[in-house]
């Protein structure tokens, strides 16, 4: 098994964790809950690998003959975000939250980036992303001033308009608030939210948001398949996320699409190791803005391509699909929700209708793909390769 193809559908959770009500979450179903409101949504693909099949599964039609392993993953980190569910997956277990900002940010962190940057801070508070544009976007384009938010997650927001601010000043002004938002207040991620648009209802954020991460506090799978000389190569979000760590190789991406079509370009080249591809737009279009019918086109967008990627893979490669966390687009507020996630493996080489049942955690997953690559095994993580190798 020379390499391995990991995506990450972005938030597309199968139901409430044992602990979610502890985070603000009951009845969640991500992919449960969209089936239920579009009952003629068509993932004809993710059912034949055996997401049907999946323990708890009974919103989907089982198939008879999975082509694939399935499963699903408990959480055991404390969060229920991008970099906890990234970094769990790939070994690290969070045990102590990222710190959040419920009221917005303190007067003496506001008055250091205002000073660092030389541009004044507009709105500063708990927000939707589409909301808070169309609140102060206007504004933000009249005088130069920048829109700073968060939200439930561990988050420093900068907004800008890219005629107004050059995309270099907006990415040289998050280096800056990484640089403040350390220590007591470290928050796990500073995101770059770039739009354009000529008022209020027609503004739209673009492609070029970065974010910009904390370091993982310890070794990841990437940094073992690096450090073994094989390609990590990251497309997508992947690179922000773990801060460039452990990459060896990195392609930013404009959505779903352009994910999967530079996956598979990667994919009929040579390299050996891991692609670890992500796709937001399920969670950053769709999830937070609490539409399910975009979620479902993109689901079925995406389903649909799956038989190209399966098609590109060598004789020895595996491909591995799962989320990071959940984000049912038919719950309240706009935050992600804390959810079981599904894991689906295929490959030429592998067994077929394998049920790996409920992981322990995420790490299951780090630890399999180390497995398969010959590499050192993660701190945390039990590999579940020779339950699914002929």
């Amino acid at each position: 098994m020379s390499r391995v193809v990991w995506v990450i559908i972005d938030s597309v959770g199968i139901g409430a964790l044992p602990d979610s009500k502890e985070f603000g979450d009951i009845g969640v179903n991500t992919l449960g809950n969209i089936v239920k409101e579009h009952k003629d949504i068509k993932i004809p693909n993710l059912i034949k690998l055996g997401v049907g099949n999946i323990d708890g599964v009974d919103f989907l039609e089982k198939t008879e003959s999975p082509i694939g392993v399935f499963g699903k993953c408990s959480e055991v980190s404390q969060g229920k975000d991008t970099t906890t569910g990234h970094w769990e997956m790939t070994g690290i277990l969070v045990e102590t939250p990222f710190k959040t900002f419920e009221n917005g940010f303190p007067k003496e962190i506001i008055d250091e980036f205002e000073k660092r940057t030389g541009r004044k801070v507009v709105a500063n508070k708990p927000a939707s992303g589409t909301a808070i544009l169309d609140e102060y976007g206007e504004h933000q384009m009249k005088t130069g001033d920048v829109i700073v938010y968060t939200s439930a997650d561990s988050v420093f927001q900068i907004a800008a308009h890219e005629e107004i601010i050059p995309l270099d000043e907006l990415y040289k002004m998050c280096e800056i608030a990484r640089e403040i938002m350390m220590g007591d207040n470290a928050v796990a991620r500073i995101i770059a939210r770039p739009y354009i648009g000529t008022g209020v209802g027609k503004f739209e954020r673009t492609s070029n948001r970065r974010d910009y991460s904390l370091n993982p506090f310890e070794p990841t799978v990437l940094d073992n398949i690096k450090e073994s000389g094989l390609d990590v190569i990251a497309v997508g979000k992947i690179e922000d996320i773990f801060n460039g760590q452990g990459i060896t190789e990195a392609i930013h991406t404009k959505d779903n699409m352009h994910g999967v079509d530079e996956t598979i370009n990667y994919i009929k080249k040579e390299n050996n190791g891991l692609i670890f591809t992500n796709l937001v737009d399920f969670d950053s279009k769709y999830g937070h803005r609490r539409d399910s019918l975009g979620y479902r086109k993109a689901l079925e967008e995406f389903d649909a391509r799956i038989p190209e990627i399966i098609e590109s893979l060598n004789g020895d490669d595996i491909l591995i699909i799962n989320a990071d966390h959940g984000n049912d687009p038919t719950y309240k507020g706009t935050d992600h929700t804390r959810e079981y996630i599904p894991v689906l493996v295929y490959g030429k080489s592998l067994k077929e209708g394998v049920n790996l049942g409920i992981r322990n955690s995420f790490a299951d997953i780090g630890a399999t793909v180390a497995d398969i690559l010959n590499v050192k095994m993660p701190k945390h993580g039990t590999s579940f390769k020779n339950e699914m190798t002929k």
